[in-house]
């Protein structure tokens, strides 16, 4: 009897999780379901990106350059008769990707680098807050500047990586702050005590406990490196061409502005329209968490 209430109390506990999240949705601002409907727009772009553009990402479709908006090219065409449209929509799966990928890796090693530094303190924490410290020092888009400029052809695992590596120290500040908090919690010192291995402190006891002000850090870092991304297009030594990227495609149509053609606007204006609808999203989720109630 009693695994028969235990089997059925886990479908119930999990659609009772299940109403409460989708009651918050409904009580969410009019910005944050602005940001969560552009953000979806924006993930169905990105994975069907093949199935939606009508040529292909680096298909020369047409004999003139930088031709005006037509039926036939909605956006016109780039300096080499490509089709503006579909480099949008292949852009969004490239500059999109490489940034959600260059951010995993900042939290990967930023994250647990600064949970272990706030753990186990002592020298370890020591070395790593000074390393931390040499590397913030520099510029972030200067460093990224310097490194990549080393290779004769920067490709996407090489801005992974830089990029990730530079935004490692920030989350390494934040994570190892919130972690500091937890660890002397009398539950993380039970553990310790009981003999349980760092990893699963880690796992079980810390993480789960700091993940609301992760999760917010990662959408506001996303933002930082896409813009750090796109900056480095735009100067060269970002995603080369004939990959479609925004911050290339500005640098590449800009010439346009000066005959007051709108169409270098239009990778800037998805650039923008990302980063302050992701802002929305992460104001309204970091609202939620911190406890604080909306005011009468």
């Amino acid at each position: 009897m009693s695994d028969a209430a235990a089997l059925t109390k886990t479908p119930r506990a999990r659609r009772s999780k299940i109403e409460a999240a989708l009651r918050e949705l409904r009580k969410a601002p009019w910005s944050a379901w602005f940001g969560m409907i552009v953000l979806s727009g924006y993930i169905i772009v990105a994975l069907f990106a093949p199935m939606i553009a009508p040529h292909g990402e680096s298909e020369v479709v047409s004999n003139e350059p930088f031709a005006v908006w037509s039926d036939e090219f909605w956006f016109g065409t780039d300096q080499l008769g490509r089709d503006m449209l579909s480099r949008m929509i292949y852009a969004a799966r490239n500059s999109m990707g490489i940034a959600f990928a260059a951010t995993a890796v900042a939290f990967l090693t930023g994250g647990l680098l600064g949970i272990v530094a706030a753990l186990l303190r002592g020298w370890v924490d020591q070395i790593a807050s000074r390393l931390v410290d040499a590397v913030m020092a520099i510029p972030s888009l200067i460093f990224a500047l310097m490194v990549l400029a080393i290779f004769e052809q920067p490709t996407a695992l090489n801005i992974i990586l830089v990029i990730g590596f530079v935004d490692a120290t920030r989350v390494f500040r934040l994570t190892r702050a919130v972690a500091m908090n937890v660890v002397a919690l009398d539950f993380v010192e039970a553990a310790k005590l009981r003999g349980e291995k760092t990893g699963w402190i880690v796992f079980r006891e810390i993480v789960p406990n700091i993940l609301p002000p992760l999760i917010t850090e990662f959408g506001l870092r996303y933002c930082f490196v896409f813009l750090t991304i796109s900056s480095l297009s735009f100067l060269g030594l970002g995603l080369q061409p004939p990959t479609a990227d925004w911050g290339l495609m500005v640098k590449e149509t800009a010439t346009l502005i000066t005959y007051g053609d709108i169409t270098p606007l239009l990778p800037a204006g998805a650039i923008a329209l990302l980063t302050v609808s992701i802002n929305f999203v992460v104001d309204w989720f970091l609202h939620k968490t911190s406890g604080l109630r909306d005011g009468q």
